[in-house]
């Protein structure tokens, strides 16, 4: 364990998936029991993942059928965050969805194709759509004045064989490319913290955030004072924790450590 806090004064918890709960859609050994334990004791609980490729219901059914007891409204996707923006933000935007996004977490945002003279061109996390052609395409809608937002800024994601290379590489190209900011919606953006924060109900001092990312799940909520708890499962790695910005609040084991650490 590393720094000087404990989880004294928490009362809620975000959770991070990949690499916490599972890895590659394979639960990690004592995770879903310790969930399970944190919901029977009434810790409140969002998931705040980055996961783009399956739709929230789905894959809240899957994490159910995997012996995690989350309801759908507390799986907060990037997909889900993006929606709510838009619709709030740009409402009547037409928006080229690019990448593994399901269209139906973007209820009430209008999604056109390419030829229709997008508002917005969104990326969603990586798959074979990302090609060379596409992203010329989308270089000349940026050029002509379309906005460029992303779900996140994942660089890397854990697959079957491995780490691969995820949208946030292609990102960085086309911002480095057009001059333009993304507008992003999933960790390590403030609002992806805000919005579990304002789903539990809780202020930042009273809520630690889980995960296996030591930039931008653990020092990103810390950033905004919620207490960042580092596992040390999925992408973690002691050379990243050693040429890390700052120190985690914590660094534990795995997931299953922590309802311990809530008295629990």
């Amino acid at each position: 364990m590393a720094g000087d806090l404990s989880l004294d004064g928490v009362r809620g918890l975000l959770l991070d998936m990949d690499g916490v709960l599972g890895v590659a859609s394979t639960p990690l050994p004592g995770a879903a029991e310790a969930v399970t334990r944190l919901h029977a004791a009434g810790v409140p609980l969002r998931l705040v993942t980055n996961t783009t490729a399956m739709a929230r219901a789905r894959f809240a059914a899957l994490l159910r059928a995997a012996g995690f007891p989350f309801a759908d409204e507390e799986v907060l996707t990037a997909s889900v965050l993006a929606a709510a923006w838009l619709r709030e933000e740009r409402p009547g935007a037409r928006v080229l969805l690019l990448g593994d996004a399901r269209p139906e977490d973007l209820a009430g945002v209008e999604l056109v194709g390419a030829e229709e003279a997008p508002d917005v061109v969104l990326l969603s996390g990586a798959d074979d759509s990302f090609s060379y052609g596409t992203f010329n395409r989308v270089l000349a809608l940026l050029r002509g004045g379309a906005e460029l937002a992303a779900m996140h800024r994942n660089l890397l994601r854990i697959g079957v064989h491995g780490e691969e290379l995820d949208a946030g590489v292609l990102l960085l190209g086309l911002e480095a490319a057009t001059g333009l900011e993304a507008v992003v919606f999933g960790k390590p953006a403030a609002g992806a913290f805000r919005a579990g924060l304002a789903a539990l109900g809780l202020p930042a001092g009273q809520v630690a955030m889980v995960g296996d990312d030591v930039e931008n799940d653990v020092l990103a909520a810390q950033a905004l004072g919620i207490t960042g708890v580092l596992v040390r499962t999925g992408k973690f790695s002691e050379e990243r924790l050693a040429r890390a910005s700052h120190a985690p609040d914590l660094v534990v084991d795995s997931i299953r450590d922590v309802p311990g650490l809530l008295g629990l």
